[in-house]
């Protein structure tokens, strides 16, 4: 029985065996990464440098635009290597650090969504009490919460899947390295149960977070229905349709790849489905965010 700590690399999954696709799939990969790095990198040189969007929001924008930088490079180069080079490897501590950093990233994400969403909530339902509510202070002790929580989520995944025994091979079903995936090739079941354990926590984590979202748009609606013009009410939804556009996105990729039926599953569609949670949501998020900001578009439009 192979020892963890003893299997020298993994084998990732390829996303075609012609040579012409490969390079197409680097070519593609490429023009996504330097799109996510440039619109992303606009929005936090435009927060940082506009006082205009020195605000709870431009803040919380600036943050999620770190953890879009921090997923593509997490997943991206290591595909695009693969696809250069025709290989599939990756070293144990690579897969270590990279399945470390991808879920430290989404965890901090999705903390920040919802720290977002508590901050609309306030903005619209409770706009005497924002400026108190959601001083600087506060909003820089939110948003350190978000990056510790993933930090310690993503540790906790990470030792705990790592000091598994595999002894069903090397090859990983997925294009980056994923819990589920490393999983499969465990043959400890007091592990796997304790790293399916700690899953359990996270996701009943995820869950509360998106119930907090649904709870607070419903109060948010019902308060803007409420403001008598429609300019106001065109203006109040105009500030919650891109969040609200992020976390569709999210969730919904990332339930679907995760809880599609066994019977339409397949490599290539697991592969497509992966890309579709890891890899677009971070290259769309800037878009969304700057097609709805007023003050952002006037921002980058200066720069």
């Amino acid at each position: 029985m192979p020892n963890s700590s003893s299997m020298p690399q993994f084998l990732l999954l390829a996303f075609a065996d012609r040579r012409e696709l490969q390079l197409l799939h680097f070519w593609l990969f490429l023009a996504i990464s330097l799109a996510a790095l440039l619109a992303n990198g606009l929005i936090l040189s435009a927060v940082a440098c506009d006082h205009h969007l020195h605000t709870p929001m431009g803040f919380f924008l600036l943050n999620l635009s770190l953890t879009d930088l921090g997923c593509i490079c997490t997943t991206v180069p290591k595909a695009m290597y693969n696809s250069l080079w025709d290989t599939t490897t990756i070293s144990y501590m690579g897969c270590a650090a990279q399945l470390f950093f991808f879920v430290f990233f989404i965890i901090a994400e999705f903390s920040l969504l919802t720290i977002m969403c508590y901050d609309r909530y306030v903005a619209i339902c409770k706009p005497l009490h924002y400026g108190t509510l959601l001083g600087s202070r506060a909003c820089a002790h939110m948003a350190a919460a978000a990056w510790a929580t993933g930090f310690l989520i993503a540790l906790l995944h990470t030792a705990s899947t790592f000091s598994l025994p595999l002894c069903q091979g090397n090859a990983l079903g997925q294009f980056f390295c994923e819990i589920p995936h490393i999983l499969k090739l465990s043959c400890s079941h007091s592990g796997y149960r304790r790293e399916i354990g700690l899953m359990f926590f996270t996701i009943s984590l995820g869950l509360g977070c998106f119930v907090f979202i649904v709870f607070s748009y419903v109060q948010i609606f019902r308060a803007v229905l409420r403001i008598p013009s429609q300019q106001g009410r065109h203006k109040a939804f105009s500030t919650c349709l891109p969040h609200l556009a992020v976390v569709s996105i999210v969730v919904s990729t990332a339930a679907f790849a995760h809880l599609k039926p066994p019977s339409i599953s397949s490599p290539s569609l697991d592969l497509v489905v992966s890309v579709l949670y890891s890899v677009v949501p971070p290259a769309l998020n800037p878009l969304i965010y700057s097609l709805r900001n007023q003050e952002l578009k006037d921002a980058l439009r200066k720069m």
